[in-house]
């Protein structure tokens, strides 16, 4: 119906002269993405080098795994260690014609913390049936050994994925690591990166339909994350189909009481809802929508009611608006326990480092 509408306006030959731009135009947005993204990275890299984290990287026989070690080491983004067989892991890398130099190996069964961190995890999981040869074998794996570690405060984070699946990188850090004081949900949050603008979204990739108790540690936790990241105050909208009653609904009433829980939870945090997302980040509409809105028309986190919305709002965003999405990122533990893509670069590993020094700083 718009192509024929401009026909009539501008003429067929001039629809085609658009229809033939417009690739070059989408790759003129991605380019502009990718620099804004660099940009962003580079920003994370030089907060990383200030607070000189400890971070263990548990895929160590992984080669993107070494590569990014000797990148993070060498351009001083964070302290590496190396969770594996020594043997396994130093011929591995000299294979790669990688130096190991100021790179740490932890392994495991060498390790003179075995011990104990098997009492840990024992003691951590015995009331869920956990016996002690299955704590000593799990102690034994470089990916769990590694969360120990940052349970026990030797290292600051985990990064971890690109030989672990996503489910045994939740497992290790939801059983080992834990969860704070009054979050009750392990989620995930992408930064949604704009020329001029980064928005967080979350859920996207972990939780497919949260509680209204869920959806508010959701939304507390993005925010926590969004401050930290990109040093803006969060302004939190919890979207929904409905923006103030508009529609009555079960699927609005989660909404609604999850904002509420999130102002009983966190008084100083600026957020609203229900709110649709034009009310939400367009100034013009939220004026009409939501009048005296402390959010509406200028949010930066937006809060999805489940996964379906989450997962598709943010690969429109990203397919269609040419924002380079970051992420998922993993949020809800007491310490950033970070899970990649098994199809992930040495420059994501990399990249993924750096934001875990930066969300896991006090």
């Amino acid at each position: 119906m718009l192509l024929y509408i401009s026909a009539q306006i501008e003429g067929r030959d001039s629809i085609i002269a658009h229809i033939k731009r417009f690739p070059a135009l989408l790759r003129s947005i991605e380019q502009i993405g990718k620099n804004t993204m660099a940009q962003f990275i580079d920003h994370i890299k030089i907060r990383a080098r200030q607070l000189k984290k400890h971070i263990v990287l548990p895929d160590a026989m992984d080669e993107r795994t070494i590569q990014a070690a000797r990148i993070i080491v060498d351009e001083k983004i964070a302290n590496i260690s190396l969770i594996g067989s020594e043997g396994a892991v130093r011929s591995k890398a000299q294979q790669l014609d990688v130096s190991l130099e100021d790179i740490r190996i932890v392994d495991p069964e060498k390790s003179e913390n075995l011990i104990e961190f098997v009492h840990a995890y024992f003691n951590l999981r015995k009331t869920k049936g956990m016996q002690q040869e299955q704590a000593q074998a799990a102690m034994r794996q470089p990916l769990f050994f590694g969360a120990m570690m940052v349970h026990e405060g030797m290292a600051d984070g985990s990064v971890a994925g690109s030989m672990s699946t996503t489910g045994d990188v939740l497992r290790a850090g939801i059983q080992i690591v834990g969860l704070p004081e009054g979050i009750t949900v392990v989620s995930s949050f992408f930064l949604m990166i704009f020329p001029k603008t980064i928005y967080s979204f979350a859920d996207c990739a972990v939780v497919p339909d949260p509680t209204s108790e869920q959806l508010a540690d959701i939304a507390i936790s993005t925010a926590e994350n969004h401050r930290k990241l990109t040093g803006e105050e969060p302004r939190v909208a919890l979207l929904s189909f409905s923006t103030k009653g508009s529609a009555s609904h079960v699927l609005v009433e989660k909404v609604q009481k999850a904002t509420l829980l999130v102002k009983q939870k966190n008084a100083n945090l600026i957020v609203d809802g229900e709110l649709q997302l034009d009310a939400a980040i367009v100034s013009s509409v939220a004026v009409k929508k939501a009048p005296g809105s402390p959010v509406a028309g200028t949010a930066n986190v937006l809060i999805f009611p489940d996964l379906n919305a989450g997962n598709i709002g943010y690969k429109l965003t990203q397919r269609l608006a040419g924002a380079e999405a970051v992420g998922p990122i993993i949020q809800g533990l007491k310490k950033p326990c970070y899970d990649l893509s098994r199809g992930c670069s040495v420059n994501d590993i990399v990249s993924v480092v750096a934001i875990n020094s930066v969300a896991g700083a006090v």
